[in-house]
């Protein structure tokens, strides 16, 4: 994540606005700060339209036609009284409003206005304003950077740590994303979406291939039907969280996808039901935590209350026949003895190919947790005859609280050897290899890459003891004369 310091202390200003304007809960100021930045995003969106068909001659309505007060261009001239009043009345009741009957339209239905400082919110709009200014001056180009500042910005969400919930870090989501290989077409789900991350990951990996020089979308997907199955019929995820719901649906809605099937749902309770429908499924889910016995849903196969273990036996229910899955796990799942633990690994071995155990270092997800991940590839259905093993000893940044960028990053190994594994010129290494499936059942289907990895002892060759002895004697001497040298100066 690249984010210029200019737009991080920006950033920062603006959430220490909110926490002394009485907004201290990062997930209200969040909800009030997107908000605003998806008003920010429309507004542009309906000027690029305006212009475009302006260029070639076609008639295009405005979407502010009705609300021209809701757009950002005209109520961020105003002063900051009368901005707090077209905000609070026009420019929000626009956004609930907007795309009516779609899950983004149900998802903002209770979302409240809740800033009630003129300044608090003439300061923010001025701060996106020019963060906004900013970006559009970034070499890396302007959706990009806008991504990062997002990231950014969501980060503060997660400082808490709360309920084993933590912002997966981006460059993770991508290189996971690269792993499964997510194609336009195939539905893609996260039961534990929070902002969706992964969502987003996948859609710009499906872009990639009708992204044109500069960041254009090719006529071949903007003048086809496959931009509307992209829009309508492929991002699914769902969330506890109304207000990690509604973020998530922004962030997609800000990402040009008109209709993400984004859900307030609890995956692990009794009124999740669906089984055999995503060819991809993408997930960090929260690793602390139990469900209550009584709401956990009864298609299980295995019998526990840890959440980890059971997002990844729900994820083996909702995959289709040769659906692909990238999940992250800690550590435990993969050696725990208890008997869910075990049944958990024999299913994933037996009922699934599993592709790939990539062991991730205890650094990742620092400042947040220091906790030890994994990341499991599998393909639905069939039985696993070997499988890929990973030690990333580094993914590019500091393994401490700072996590500044550093040269060493395993990741462009990690998914150039996953691509070439099965070639027959591949070579396995101390850092990578494969394990036979037999050696895994022996091992009682443990599957941490300590158990399997080579250690590697370095031989070392000391002197005969006669010398040994002799240069301790000599010493003794030494001593010895510094000794009486001391006692004649006394």
């Amino acid at each position: 994540m690249f984010v210029r310091s200019e737009v991080k202390s920006k950033i920062d200003t603006v959430w220490n606005k909110f926490w002394s304007g009485g907004i201290a809960n990062p997930l209200d100021a969040i909800q009030q700060i997107t908000a605003l930045i998806f008003l920010k995003m429309l507004s542009e969106k309906d000027n690029q339209k305006i212009s475009q068909a302006s260029f070639l001659g076609e008639e295009y309505i405005s979407i502010f036609e009705n609300e021209k007060m809701a757009k950002w261009d005209n109520f961020k001239e105003l002063d900051s009284e009368s901005m707090l009043d077209i905000v609070r009345d026009v420019a929000f009741p626009f956004i609930k409003k907007y795309n009516e009957g779609s899950e983004f339209n149900k998802s903002l239905k209770d979302l409240a206005f809740i800033i009630t400082k003129p300044s608090l919110l003439s300061e923010t709009v001025e701060a996106l304003e020019e963060i906004f200014n900013l970006l559009e001056e970034d070499d890396n180009g302007y959706m990009d950077s806008l991504g990062d500042m997002y990231e950014y910005l969501l980060s503060e969400i997660s400082s808490s740590g709360k309920n084993g919930q933590f912002r997966t870090p981006r460059h993770i989501i991508k290189m996971i994303t690269e792993l499964v290989n997510p194609q336009i077409g195939e539905r893609v789900f996260d039961p534990a979406c929070g902002t969706a991350g992964f969502l987003v990951s996948a859609y710009t990996h499906m872009l990639q291939p009708y992204t044109e020089e500069g960041g254009r979308l090719g006529a071949n997907l903007t003048d086809s039907a496959l931009w509307d199955t992209l829009s309508n019929e492929t991002f699914y995820g769902n969330d506890s969280d109304i207000s990690m719901i509604r973020i998530s649906m922004m962030n997609m809605m800000l990402h040009d996808i008109e209709n993400p099937h984004i859900k307030q749902l609890d995956t692990l309770s009794k009124r999740y039901t669906e089984k055999d429908k995503y060819q991809v499924v993408l997930a960090n889910p929260p690793f602390k935590g139990s469900i209550d016995k009584e709401d956990k849903s009864e298609d299980f196969s295995i019998s526990s209350t840890k959440t980890e273990l059971l997002f990844v036996d729900l994820i083996t229910r909702v995959l289709d026949i040769g659906g692909r899955c990238g999940v992250i796990i800690p550590d435990g799942v993969l050696f725990g003895s208890s008997k869910a633990h075990k049944m958990l690994r024999k299913h994933l071995l037996e009922n699934n190919e599993l592709k790939a155990v990539i062991s991730m270092p205890s650094g990742v997800f620092k400042p947040y947790a220091g906790v030890s991940t994994a990341v499991l590839i599998f393909v639905k259905g069939g039985t696993t005859e070997k499988v890929w093993f990973y030690n990333m000893e580094a993914d590019g940044y500091s393994l401490d609280d700072k996590r500044n960028k550093i040269e060493q990053n395993d990741i462009p190994d990690i998914i150039e050897q996953y691509n070439h594994k099965d070639s027959e010129d591949y070579k396995a290494i101390k850092k990578h290899f494969f394990v036979d499936v037999s050696e895994i059942v022996e091992n009682d289907y443990d599957l941490s890459i300590n158990r399997y990895k080579e250690i590697e002892y370095e031989e070392v060759e000391y002197p005969p003891t006669n010398e040994i002895l002799s240069e301790i004697e000599a010493l003794s001497k030494d001593i010895s004369n510094d000794v009486l040298e001391l006692k004649k100066l006394i």
